[in-house]
Parts: structure tokens; C-alpha cells; sequence
């Protein structure tokens, strides 16, 4: 299936519209969307293949996908909004915000006769700081056996279900001794709503989506956003995609500040110039440039992000961003210190979700990306690579 859209016939564009087509083509993706950007130049946008695989809607520009984990850049800017207004402070107590967090507990093991969890008190209470750059202590149980074994024993859901069972996680660690990726910014959300006295979702549509023009994200999914709305899939033991129905529930206990959003490739490109433009987006300040400057910034010092160790292989493959090169965290961000295979500059800001969405922003080089389909598992075989070869195409014709 050719191309919805690009805005020139560059040899970028050829290119990757090629990579595309025989991905596409092959079934290696069911559909994708991607857009690269170069200050307020659009590079390269495009879309190939199907919403769902089997059926004859085709993937356009516009076409609303769940972006899970990258929402939590975009829960981080409205945590760091609220800090900018003084309503939050990065160094004190969240639970002032969220009073669930003064009853956390840290799992040290579990009993060698009964298997009970051994559990404990942490030696110092979570900050809105470990929170944002994950080291409050808290994992997720697909990336952490010890989260997993607890969860089933206390017959815990996934955060996925948006139950508000699924924050009743212990930590792993003691607060801000640990790098850990975890519910830390589903915690995050729970703050912005103690602090702000809004959901989190109409929070972010009054001082986010809307003043940046994003109508296309929500954690709702609105009539228009359904029309357009691509299916997940999954890769099944074959290596064969099959679509499914699963979507973030639509009437949920909580909204799921770390994964519960559904955009599009555009509207997270008006994000993404808004990073870029050190706070502006749309002709709209939302953010101070120092904010920014802030979030993009490495937060854990001398720790450093680790290696994603899968224990759901239906859910993620072990994952890790350029192996061999060190990388820390910012507020809401992976920052890689040194420059990345692809071209992208040390210092670049990135993430991804679940649904094999990624992203990244080069302020050295003023170049940033994303790339939309809808497959499980994460960091999948087919996909991932496929993301990668369109960030180098990006960087090789900007050279």
C-alpha cells in the first residue's frame, strides 16, 4: 500500500517510503505513521498499511493510536506546570498529594517457608523528584520477577486494567537509591489531581492538549478519535500479527497518567516542536524555557536507566535503546550521554510505549521524530529495528 501523505518527493522521502512499503507489504507491521521534524520544517511524514489487518481502512496521517508509555512525558509537563505555579515542590512529600504513598512498603524478599513477602518500611518518604525520575523505588511486573510473584499472591491487577488495586505495588528499593522503571508516573497523575482538585485528564486538556492544539489525545476515546481509531495487535507464536480488541478501559478507576493516553502522530509532533521551542507550541507558552531545560536534563546523577528483563513475553521482549551507550533520565525523558548509532546527538531526549510507539528530540541538532503502529510486544523483533532505520534515514539526509 503506497504512502496517505509526505510533503515532497525528497530522496528522504523515497527512502523512507521504500522502508515502509516492504514492511508493510511483508506483515512485519500492520500499519505505521511517522513524522520527523527539523525546527518548524516538517521532514518526512507518512503512512502505510492498515488500521487493522484484514480489513480495508487504511492508515492516514491522522489515524489515533494508544501511545502508552509516552504519555508520560507529557503527565511530567503538567506536574512540572503545577511546580512552576508553586502548587507542588519537587523535594517534599507526594504523599502530602497522594496520602496512599505514606503506606508504601519495600519488598525485601519473600519467606523461605510460607513465601510470604517480607516487607518494610522505607527510610525516607517519596518525593514528586523520585517520582518523575524513577527512583521512587516502584517497578512494573513485567519487567521485575520479584513484582511479578507479589502481584499473583496478592491477587493484584495490572495497571493496564486501571483498577486502583494496581498502584498497591511495594517498592523495590528505598527512594532515590535505585534507578526503576515503574508506576511512578501512574503516581504522578495522583498527584496532579490531589494538587490541582481535577481529574487528570481534564486537567491536561485545559492547560496541555488545548492550549497546543493536541484535539486528537485523551485518555477518552471521542467519537471523531474512534473513526480513526487503529487496533492493537499482537505477534502470536508464529511471529504472525493477529488484531485484537484490547483498549484502556474507557470508564476507569483512575486515569493511567503513565500509559493511558490515545493520540496521533501529529498531535504528538505539536508536542514535540513544544520541547523543541523550549516551552512554546501553537504561539502558546506552556512551560518556562529553564522548565524545560530542567526536564531534559539528567536527574539521577551517577545512576543509569537499565536493561528492561521481560517476564511477560507476550507483553514485552527484553528491551534496551542502544546497548553500550550510557543513558540517564531527565523528568519524563531517557537522555543518552553519548551519541546514539542512529546519528541522534548526545544529550537527545526519548521514549516509547508499549504499543511499539517511539519518539526523540535532538535540541543539538533541532531534528525529532515519531513513529506509530500498534503491536505487542514491546521492543518487538520487526518493528523496533524498523523505527531505528527511519531515525538514521532522518539523520543520513540532514547530514
Amino acid at each position: 500500500m503506497s504512502a496517505v501523505a509526505h510533503r515532497s518527493s525528497t530522496s528522504l522521502a523515497r527512502e523512507v517510503d521504500a522502508l515502509f512499503r516492504r514492511a508493510t507489504d511483508a506483515g512485519d507491521v500492520p500499519g505505521v505513521v511517522a513524522l520527523a521534524i527539523a525546527g518548524d520544517t516538517t521532514l518526512y511524514e507518512g503512512a502505510f498499511g492498515s488500521r487493522r489487518l484484514g480489513a480495508a481502512e487504511a492508515m492516514d496521517l491522522d489515524t489515533v493510536g494508544w501511545i502508552a508509555s509516552m504519555t508520560k512525558p507529557l503527565t511530567s509537563v503538567a506536574a512540572m506546570q503545577l511546580v512552576e505555579q508553586q502548587r507542588l515542590k519537587l523535594d517534599e512529600p507526594a504523599q502530602r498529594w497522594a496520602p496512599e504513598l505514606a503506606r508504601v512498603q519495600v519488598l525485601e524478599g519473600f519467606d523461605a517457608s510460607s513465601g510470604a513477602p517480607r516487607l518494610r518500611a522505607p527510610t525516607r518518604p517519596i518525593t514528586l523528584r523520585h517520582l518523575l525520575n524513577h527512583t521512587a523505588g516502584y517497578g512494573y511486573g513485567m519487567w521485575s520477577a520479584p513484582l511479578a510473584r507479589y502481584m499473583e499472591l496478592m491477587n493484584l491487577p495490572g495497571t493496564a486494567t486501571c483498577e486502583k488495586a494496581a498502584l498497591r505495588l511495594p517498592l523495590l528499593s528505598d527512594p532515590g537509591e535505585r534507578w526503576n522503571y515503574g508506576i511512578n508516573i501512574e503516581w504522578v497523575g495522583k498527584v496532579i489531581e490531589g494538587a490541582s482538585g481535577m481529574t487528570l485528564g481534564a486537567y491536561m486538556r485545559d492547560n496541555l492538549f488545548g492550549p497546543l492544539g493536541m484535539d486528537s489525545t485523551g485518555f477518552r476515546i471521542t467519537p471523531s478519535m474512534r473513526a480513526r481509531l487503529s487496533c492493537l495487535h499482537e505477534r502470536n507464536a508464529r511471529g504472525a500479527l493477529v488484531a485484537g480488541d484490547y483498549e484502556v478501559p474507557q470508564s476507569p478507576e483512575f486515569e493511567l497518567g503513565g500509559g493511558g493516553l490515545y493520540s496521533t502522530a501529529p498531535d504528538y509532533t505539536t508536542f514535540m516542536r513544544m520541547i523543541l521551542n523550549r516551552g512554546v507550541g501553537n504561539g502558546t507558552r506552556v512551560l518556562k524555557a529553564e522548565t524545560v531545560d530542567l526536564m531534559c536534563r539528567n536527574q539521577i546523577g551517577d545512576l543509569r536507566v537499565e536493561r528492561l528483563m521481560t517476564t511477560n513475553a507476550a507483553r514485552s521482549n527484553d528491551a534496551e535503546f542502544f546497548p553500550g551507550v550510557p543513558k540517564s533520565w531527565g523528568f519524563g525523558f531517557m537522555i543518552n550521554q553519548q551519541p546514539a548509532p542512529t546519528g541522534r546527538s548526545a544529550g537527545s531526549v526519548a521514549w516509547a510505549g508499549l504499543s511499539n510507539c517511539y519518539f526523540w528530540i535532538d535540541p543539538v541538532k533541532r531534528i525529532a521524530g515519531v513513529y506509530v503502529t500498534q503491536i505487542l510486544p514491546f521492543a518487538d523483533t520487526k518493528s523496533l529495528p524498523l523505527y531505528l532505520n527511519f531515525e538514521t534515514a532522518v539523520y543520513r539526509s540532514a547530514a
